[in-house]
């Protein structure tokens, strides 16, 4: 498996050397042959990194402790469905995953690129093979997964506990697979700029996947908040941890980018503005894969780090001067003809949503460098706590729920303060009976009352838009569910953004509930003891152990009575690793739409008593749906428009299938 492992990667690197300088010189001489043959070197790189990984994932199922990196991550108690999350456990192994990842983005861009960018195309492929020579480089030279032990160890150290988890199975490997993807649209941007081409032709391709990138960062933040509340047993989801911080940040640009992207394509504007949001996300994206790499900054999520940092600051730096030189190359070519006519109009909404995106990632990025400045300014490391970034960026965030209510309703080019109002009454009508509503239930916070009106507003907004869309198709005669397919499928990046917006009501519903309405009491009970919180009562019953070659299981029993009466049972789990002198552990949820119970053991004292955190969390069940809202906005967005049939729009043959647009 090493020699099989070695020899692919090495096969990969060449024929990522030989994407560069076939594409190069195929250019430069015009020879078709050459880009011919650099865009079947690239087909085939995927096929080579394909075997390597088969080959590690074979060495872990043999448990082939001859290579220091299965050794490092796995031992013989270990339990093999495991397997998949060791492979990436470590520095070598998810730099594998990484190029695999980035080689099938890279094929499948070349492949899927209009015949319309050809004359770019060349300059993507250089740039993409670039990149990707640049992780195979580092890999075989400093951080070879197949790298074999003088002398053969009988077991593993183990993977890390707090890995083995159902979370880790896909939130490390959306993240890698997000940051890596968004080396494709940036590519796609500076083949461009490279060809003298300043046009609006890549914005359909580049938004494409610029969405890709974004959607799968998504999902893998927010696998990441599951993860971390089902498993690190502090009851909460997110701590702004560096790690987290840093897939964050490039998904705000990219965030910005395919709100603004859609502004170019209408209108010939933010062309240039455009350019420098994909220049900030691939920056971003590289910085961290430097924060994760390197390890400058501590973190709970620091699974994979090394001493490989400065490699990646380097490539982080020529990657820097290279996209923002090529932009100064081309800033004059990039202005446009077409400037903002009014501040009351849509372009002026998405140029402020871009703004407040950019300042939540700026505010987040001076919190993760911030121990850094510190530490080489004043000689020691002052870290940044979860209140900082929660008073800066709250208002932001806040004020992006409002311009997701606003925006959408306003025209293109200009508008008056009496069209918004007209606009605006439905939607604040509904925001003022919520609030009223829950005023009257007792609801007192007033940041929790704004959020939860603004949440409101932006829900009767999307519902407002819908309703004209499918009364105007139910004018001509359609159903209204066949009037409301029709109408998502007419304009499908419009109706799956409205959901995707819908997606972050329900995640802001759900951090809005548990941020100011949680809550929390740490307590020791005996067998038979009990405690009370928000009209739960949990009984302690008994604990069970479970000896394992590695580890020591406890189980804690609870008996549980509902508000309503009602009792059931709950168990929490946590094991205790001595070779790593590390704890792992499983919270005990009991999960509604109105709330959560949340119990972790964290201890068992001598006298026989255990210590637990119980909380009561509410609405974060709506986070977890939000998640589904978010994957099935996305679809809808990206699906080509020629290829995707709603079901309800079949429903009614007889009708006319002509689409209806409404709104400006």
């Amino acid at each position: 498996m090493a020699q099989i492992g070695t020899i692919t990667l090495y096969l990969a690197l060449a024929l990522g050397v030989y994407g560069v300088a076939a594409s190069l010189v195929g250019k430069m001489r015009g020879s078709t042959q050459l880009l011919e043959s650099a865009r079947y070197s690239l087909y085939v790189a995927p096929a080579m990194l394909g075997i390597a990984t088969l080959a590690l994932v074979t060495a872990f199922l043999r448990h082939d402790f001859s290579l220091e990196y299965v050794a490092a991550h796995s031992n013989l108690a270990m339990n093999p469905v495991y397997i998949w999350v060791a492979f990436y456990a470590g520095n070598e192994g998810s730099l594998l995953y990484v190029v695999l990842a980035l080689s099938i983005f890279v094929a499948l861009a070349i492949a899927l690129t209009p015949s319309t960018m050809s004359h770019s195309l060349p300059h993507t492929m250089v740039i993409m093979s670039a990149v990707l020579v640049f992780f195979l480089g580092v890999m075989v030279t400093l951080a070879n997964p197949f790298a074999v032990l003088a002398r053969t160890p009988a077991d593993g150290q183990g993977i890390n506990p707090l890995l083995t988890h159902p979370g880790m199975f896909l939130h490390p490997p959306l993240l890698m697979a997000g940051l890596t993807a968004i080396t494709v649209p940036f590519a796609v941007v500076m083949g461009q700029m490279v060809a003298g081409r300043v046009g609006d032709e890549w914005v359909d391709l580049a938004r494409v996947w610029a969405l890709v990138a974004w959607a799968v960062l998504g999902v893998g933040l927010l696998l990441g908040a599951w993860w971390a509340y089902t498993i690190l047993g502090w009851g909460g989801y997110w701590a702004w941890d560096p790690i987290e911080n840093v897939a964050l940040m490039p998904f705000l640009t990219l965030t910005a980018f395919v709100h603004s992207i859609m502004v170019q394509k209408r209108r010939g504007m933010f062309r240039m503005w455009n350019v420098v949001l994909m220049n900030v996300s691939f920056t971003l994206a590289l910085f961290g894969i430097f924060i994760n790499r390197g390890g400058p900054v501590p973190s709970v999520h620091s699974f994979a780090s090394s001493a490989l940092g400065w490699v990646f600051l380097i490539f982080l730096g020529a990657s820097l001067a290279f996209s923002f030189g090529v932009f100064l190359w081309r800033y004059s070519a990039l202005r446009g003809l077409v400037s903002l006519e009014s501040t009351l109009s849509r372009e002026a909404a998405f140029l402020l949503n871009n703004l407040l995106l950019l300042g939540v990632a700026f505010v987040t990025l001076w919190g993760v460098v911030f121990p850094l400045v510190s530490q080489m300014f004043r000689g020691v490391t002052v870290t940044v706590a979860a209140p900082f970034y929660n008073q800066l960026n709250g208002p932001l965030l806040l004020a992006l729920v409002l311009l997701m209510g606003v925006g959408p309703l306003l025209p293109w080019r200009h508008s008056s303060w009496a069209t918004l109002w007209r606009a605006l009454r439905v939607p604040g009508a509904g925001a003022l009976a919520v609030m009223a509503m829950l005023l009257a239930i007792g609801v007192r916070h007033p940041l929790a009352l704004l959020s939860f009106g603004l949440c409101a507003m932006v829900s009767v907004s999307i519902m407002q838009e819908w309703g004209k869309g499918v009364r105007s198709r139910h004018s001509r005669g359609e159903h209204y569910l066949v009037a409301l397919g029709r109408l998502i499928a007419a304009n499908r990046p419009r109706y799956g953004g409205y959901i995707v917006h819908l997606s972050i009501v329900l995640l802001a519903v759900g951090v809005t509930g548990s941020t100011f309405y949680g809550a929390k009491r740490d307590v020791n009970l005996a067998p038979g003891d009990q405690a009370t919180i928000r009209g739960y009562t949990v009984q302690y019953l008994g604990e069970r152990f479970l000896p394992k070659a590695d580890r020591t299981e406890y189980f804690n029993d609870l008996r549980v009575t509902l508000p309503s009466g009602k009792e059931l049972g709950l168990t929490t789990w946590r094991a205790f690793y001595p070779d790593r002198r590390v704890a792992s552990t499983r919270a005990a949820i009991r999960s509604t739409p109105l709330e959560d119970l949340y119990i972790v053991s964290s201890e068992s004292m001598a006298d026989g008593r255990v210590v637990f955190r119980i909380l009561v969390n509410p609405l974060v069940w709506w986070m977890w749906v939000a998640g589904v809202v978010f994957i099935l906005g996305t679809v809808v967005a990206l699906w080509p428009q020629g290829g995707f049939v709603f079901a309800l729009a079949s429903a009614d043959q007889e009708l006319a299938p002509a689409p209806v647009r409404t709104g400006s």
